[in-house]
């Protein structure tokens, strides 16, 4: 019985396929990266070594080679590889796959099923692949460029293990680079600047890359081209960012943290990769506005409004002139004193208030409007502050039951230096009285 998802299609010539295609390694030891998941003593070259494979989930970008190994895993472990995209797929597809599956199997012949785009599955479709994973029917394998912990389902996770492919480094580009021209039989017409430049633009995809050097090499010159030169005939492969997706909780992580350390220059960076990846500028006008109470707080007390001014600025001008004033707000959030007190106040100051939530007001800050209430002792013994010495009476104003809550540290650093001073005066003249 033929399989509607097997890939044994008749081959085309060899000089008609993409030269991805035909530079697909025949084996993992021709893969080029991922020394992390394919080594020795890697999770997957121990598996291969026990003959244990189990089944597996790929995460990471786009053309660093998921599809590729699991085509030779199953070619490793002798088992039939059926590949079909989640994209393309529904539950019918999925249906005839696990048939197929079992007849293979009453035969003695093992599938391993590639799943492209895994994630886009339902959690009603993912929750199919599982009876069949345990009986030993299929071997999954997913792959996908979104976080696993956020879009594959627990049931199916607990039963693969997740394996991390990263982007090809300007080493192993250059080494398919190589092995380009080796197929091609002639170098690129380029450069070293420009060669360097090629690389750069691939952005760490490895089938990119070789879309690039198809193109180059069909160039007819006689002289090696220039960065410049390059840049005129190749556009730019175009940043991997999904505004939902991993990509953009990892640059704003980035963003976060770069303004946090006090980095304009790496705060800048990352702002600007948010940019051109297609992020709404709205959004980083509001997150910058949460960096600016949250990590700069009380310590400059005028962060915000710079932030509240530049989100009003960029309202006004629109794009691209408004993103200029967001910017000048990521700097000074950037170099402004640092300090999260009033964050981790408010914090500790939630978590008593849900712990001692029926917990009412000592009496005497309570008001007494009626003889009832008076006759209780609302108000009895409340003292007037403006009344006091030094304008302070020192009062408790916590729940009687209640041990005093301490929450707001103030940091030596910026305002927040003369709020310490205050808190520090306050606190002995309560002690004293």
């Amino acid at each position: 019985m033929a399989d509607l998802f097997d890939t044994g299609a008749k081959a085309e010539p060899a000089k008609m396929q993409p030269l991805a295609d035909r530079l697909r390694p025949k084996s993992l030891d021709e893969v080029i990266g991922q020394e992390q998941v394919l080594g020795p003593d890697s999770p997957l070259g121990v598996m291969l070594a026990n003959n244990s494979l189990g089944s597996l989930i790929f995460w990471g970008p786009p053309g660093v080679g998921k599809t590729t190994i699991a085509r030779l895993l199953a070619g490793e472990s002798d088992l039939h590889f059926v590949q079909i995209s989640a994209i393309f797929s529904g539950v019918q597809d999925l249906k005839k796959v696990f048939e197929a599956a079992k007849i293979r199997a009453a035969n003695g012949q093992g599938t391993l099923l590639f799943v492209d785009e895994i994630h886009r599955f339902n959690k009603a479709q993912q929750d199919g692949f599982l009876p069949h994973m345990e009986d030993g029917t299929i071997l999954l394998v997913g792959a996908t460029t979104e976080n696993p912990s956020f879009e594959l389902n627990a049931a199916l996770l607990s039963r693969s293990q997740v394996l991390v492919l990263e982007r090809l480094d300007l080493a192993d580009l250059e080494r398919l680079a190589q092995r380009a021209e080796k197929e091609l039989d002639k170098p690129l017409p380029l450069t070293p600047d420009a060669r360097a430049a090629l690389l750069e633009m691939a952005d760490g995809d490895g089938r990119a890359l070789l879309n690039l050097i198809e193109q180059v090499s069909a160039w007819k010159t006689d002289e090696k081209l220039d960065p410049a030169a390059l840049s005129k005939r190749l556009m730019r492969r175009a940043a991997q960012y999904d505004k939902s997706g991993d990509a953009h909780y990892n640059l704003i992580s980035a963003l976060h943290k770069s303004v946090r350390g006090s980095d304009p220059d790496a705060s800048l960076y990352w702002f600007a990769r948010m940019l051109t990846g297609g992020e709404d500028p709205r959004y980083l006008a509001r997150r910058i506005t949460r960096m600016a109470v949250e990590d700069i707080g009380l310590a400059d007390t005028g962060a915000h409004r710079v932030c509240l001014d530049a989100w009003e600025t960029y309202e006004r001008l629109g794009s691209p002139e408004g993103e200029l004033a967001l910017a000048q707000a990521v700097i000074y959030l950037a170099l402004a004193p640092k300090s999260n007190a009033a964050y981790v106040a408010y914090k500790g100051a939630m978590k008593a208030a849900k712990q001692t939530g029926s917990e009412p007001p000592p009496k005497h800050i309570l008001n007494a409007p009626t003889s009832l209430m008076k006759d209780q002792g609302y108000g009895d013994g409340y003292a007037y502050d403006h009344d006091a010495e030094d304008g302070f009476s020192g009062q408790n104003y916590f729940p009687e039951d209640m041990k005093r809550g301490v929450y707001y540290l103030p940091v030596e650093r910026g305002y927040e230096r003369e709020l310490k001073k205050r808190v520090d005066y306050f606190a002995k003249l309560r002690a004293k009285r």
